[in-house]
């Protein structure tokens, strides 16, 4: 594979910044069409004919067990036995994950899908959300998920990963979003802090949850007299200091129920929040552990209201205790208060830690996780979940009766026949709703979409979405450069296939209409800039739309300060209501720090028939279309054109900066293409603060599947380097 560099820099750049619109115009809004929103299966990936789970079969060295057929395994739905009518072994985060899991909810798999190039490849990326519970979550173990955290980010993340960092208290803000950019994830893990409300009990002797619940729920009457004791000493009644103490010990556990409730509602909304993501997703939820009372009973049905949402949005949770190895009872040789020299405290202790544990144990298997208790190394244990959730079964059956089809909790049982010594890891329930339920929530859901949204309402709900509608297909592409006068000039383009566009004919030309718009965030989450236009596109002839040679386009130019942004945008088709949004993060570098930096790279397509086209031409050099959905046909060429900024120059005077280019194409994080280093041009370049550099791939020799393109300056001057990254997709 050849990687050429390109000679003519004044004919890519046109091409690069020119709109290939449609015609496209300004205009006043149309009079909206609402759009109905997806909604999400109402039950555990079920339809009116199939109920589906994914099950994880491990041998006794918790090694995935590979290779096991459909009749080897024995279901059971409470306690009866069921036939399986679908069975299938995935690959988490592969190409073909989505439409495997379709397949088993009886939905046809898109022919797309069978496009041998791709199916089975780990392309798509795992999605993992790290949910770190900092309401009850002590300063060391804080600082131990900190550490795991960035091992993960740094060593372990994909790829094509997107992954989230989220909090029961919300303090992340802004940054609790799925991402694939590890500058975003960072900063979420630098800016994490203990809640005060995390904060124990100050008086003393200190007393905890444990012993709180000892004394109210359990009638522990060794507990409730070792607090009264040095109430007496100092001299109030006795029936004073039990008041006290039992007061005391009400205010702790009514703090913690609190605390608990708020837990498990983040979590439900985070499991629900998530459901519009294609496949499997993995959470891991860190926490120091915290009680369950049996009289707490609108809590259970918060937890199993979790697990029934996760198994509904195919959601699996592997739970943390953050507190490691480090756990022991509250009272140690640096702990403040009296001396228990009857062991009244110890021996009440003695159950804490497995009590602390047994919600996330509780939690872990009803949806088909585990629990990663007592070690120190959290890191590994991310390692090691990873890889053993790489690979799943997943199974469905069709409900024999109108009873298993009733609103009520089903318990879900898996064996692999005669093979008693493996561990089967299955969502153990799940919650239909019956007919009442479900007339309850479509009232509910035709009341929501009563009211007709405009079009600037539906723009705004878009650009807000936890996840990227994509009805309307939304390509978003964000480049930065360094004008001379005007400094960092950053150019946000939208592009949208005009095929997906609804179409009239008014005086013999097709015509559609769209609304476009965004808003540019800063790293608080702050908007600094907001755009919004309505589009008129118009077309001779539909066969350029068809064949999509054709797409709209739009950009917006804004000027940025150095920093860290988001940039949100959606597209909505007047017509038919389609809505489409993407978002991306983008960092911009400070130039003014004098250290070498680049540009973002600029990337466009160079087709066969451009090529063709160019051949009687006297400039040899066809122009490149900017590419900005990153898509390319294996039979095109990528061009690329990137700054050099602040390279610094030889010590002569007039000395050229000495850099050299490498170029990279890694899939799945393995390098596919590597180019030796090549030294810049400078002797025609007028301007050597900004020195352009480009070049282009053939793409002939890659199979289909998403890439990443990585190129690094090296300055030989300074013996300093820089590198820019972007992802693009081969079809």
């Amino acid at each position: 594979m050849m990687l050429a560099r390109c000679k003519t820099l004044p004919r890519l750049l046109p091409a690069l910044f020119a709109c290939f619109l449609l015609t496209a115009s300004s205009a006043l809004a149309q009079q909206p069409t609402p759009s109905p929103e997806a909604q999400p299966d109402e039950v555990l990936r079920i339809n009116t004919e199939l109920v589906q789970t994914d099950v994880m079969v491990f041998d006794k060295s918790g090694r995935f067990v590979d290779n096991l057929q459909r009749e080897q395994f024995e279901l059971r739905v409470d306690g009866k036995a069921q036939p399986i009518s679908f069975f299938d072994r995935v690959t988490a985060g592969s190409a073909s994950e989505e439409a495997q899991l379709a397949a088993a909810r009886g939905v046809a798999r898109p022919t797309e899908e069978k496009n041998p190039t791709s199916v089975g490849l780990p392309d798509r990326g795992r999605v993992v959300v790290f949910f770190l519970d900092d309401l009850h979550m002590a300063f060391d173990s804080l600082k131990r998920t900190q550490k795991a955290l960035l091992h993960f980010i740094n060593d372990e993340m994909g790829q094509n990963d997107r992954v989230a960092i989220a909090t029961t208290g919300g303090q992340l803000g802004f940054l609790q979003q799925l991402t694939d950019n590890k500058a975003v994830l960072r900063m979420a893990v630098e800016r994490l802090r203990l809640q005060p409300q995390a904060l124990p009990d100050t008086q003393q002797p200190p007393m905890s949850e444990y012993l709180a619940q000892a004394i109210m729920v359990l009638g522990n009457m060794e507990v409730l007299d070792y607090y009264m004791e040095p109430l007496i000493k100092e001299g109030m009644p006795p029936t004073a200091a039990e008041q006290m103490v039992r007061g005391r010990a009400n205010g702790i556990l009514k703090q913690a129920q609190s605390f608990t409730r708020n837990t498990f509602y983040s979590l439900e909304s985070l499991a629900r929040n998530i459901a519009v993501i294609p496949g499997r997703k993995l959470v891991f939820f860190v926490s120091d552990g915290f009680l369950l009372s049996s009289s707490e009973m609108d809590i259970y049905d918060r937890l199993w209201a979790i697990t029934n949402t996760a198994a509904r949005n195919n959601v699996v949770i592997y739970t943390m205790d953050a507190r490691g190895l480090s756990v022991s009872s509250m009272f140690d040789a640096s702990t403040s208060g009296d001396f228990d020299p009857t062991g009244r405290i110890t021996r009440a202790v003695h159950g804490e830690n497995s009590a602390l544990q047994e919600t996330l144990r509780t939690l872990a298997d009803s949806t088909g996780g585990r629990a990663l208790l007592n070690t120190n190394a959290l890191d590994a244990s991310i390692t090691r979940t990873l890889q053993e959730t790489s690979t799943y079964y997943v199974i469905a059956w069709r409900p024999e009766t109108d009873e298993q089809k009733a609103g009520k909790l089903r318990r879900i049982e898996v064996k692999i026949s005669g093979r008693p010594d493996l561990n089967v890891q299955v969502k153990r329930g799940f919650l239909t709703p019956d007919k009442e339920q479900r007339a309850k929530a479509a009232a509910n859901a035709a009341a929501k979409n009563g009211k007709v949204k405009t079009p600037v309402e539906e723009l705004r709900s878009a650009i807000g979405a936890f996840y990227p509608n994509n009805t309307l297909p939304t390509a978003l592409s964000l480049d930065y450069l360094d004008e001379p006068k005007l400094g960092v000039l950053l150019t946000i383009s939208m592009q949208i296939p005009a095929e997906a566009l609804a179409f009239d004919t008014v005086e013999g030309k097709y015509k559609a209409a769209l609304d476009v718009g965004g808003n540019v965030y800063n790293i608080d989450g702050k908007v600094g800039v907001s755009f919004q236009e309505h589009l008129d596109v118009s077309s001779a002839s539909m066969e350029p739309v068809r064949s999509n040679e054709r797409d709209v386009f739009y950009r917006y130019n804004v000027r940025l300060d150095p920093g860290l942004y988001q940039v949100r945008v959606a597209a909505r088709d007047a017509k038919s209501g389609h809505i489409g949004a993407a978002t991306q993060w983008i960092e911009v570098p400070d130039l003014k720090s004098n250290r070498l930096a680049l540009s973002s790279l600029f990337i466009g397509e160079l087709t066969a028939a451009d090529v063709a086209r160019n051949v009687n031409a006297t400039d040899a050099t066809p122009e490149a279309r900017l590419n900005v959905a990153r898509r390319f046909q294996r039979s095109s060429r990528l061009r690329f054109l990137t700054f050099i900024y602040n390279a610094k120059r030889g010590e002569a005077a007039a000395a050229p900066p000495d850099v050299a280019i490498q170029v990279q194409v890694l899939r799945d994080d393995q390098p596919v293409l590597t180019t030796t280093l090549r030294k810049v041009a400078t002797a025609q370049i007028e301007d050597l603060a900004r020195v352009p550099y480009a070049a282009e791939i053939p793409l002939d020799n890659l199979l289909a599947g998403r890439y990443l393109l990585q190129v690094t300056a090296i300055d030989r001057v300074a013996k300093t380097s820089a590198s820019q990254r972007i992802n693009f997709e081969i079809q």
